[in-house]
Order: C-alpha cells, then sequence, then structure tokens
C-alpha cells in the first residue's frame, strides 16, 4: 500500500509554492517598494548638504 496523503494539506503546500513564485516574479517586474526609493533619496541629499557644509573656504 503506498502512503496516506492529506489532500487540504498538498493543495496549502502547492498554492503556497505558487503564491511565492508569483511574489518573486511581481518583486522582479515593479522593483523597490516606493518608501525604499524615498528613503534612499533623502539619504542621498542629506549626504550631498553634509558634504556640502563641511568644505573648506580658499582651500589653497
Amino acid at each position: 500500500m503506498g502512503e496516506i496523503v492529506n489532500l487540504r494539506g498538498v493543495r496549502k503546500a502547492k498554492a503556497r509554492t505558487e503564491a511565492s513564485a508569483q511574489a518573486e516574479a511581481n518583486r522582479t517586474k515593479h522593483g523597490v517598494a516606493k518608501h525604499e526609493r524615498d528613503l534612499a533619496k533623502a539619504q542621498a541629499k542629506k549626504l550631498g548638504r553634509d558634504l556640502e557644509s563641511r568644505k573648506l573656504d580658499g582651500a589653497g
């Protein structure tokens, strides 16, 4: 005799793997989340301001 399998569990496992594959496809399709893009932009802007404020006048 074969192994007894709970079909409900098999269906749920299959749905999880399909949802995971769909999520991965969406991540690659849409890229980075908007809040992460905005955060990186703000950090770069702040870094530029900080660098500019620390420059010496008449260095030479």
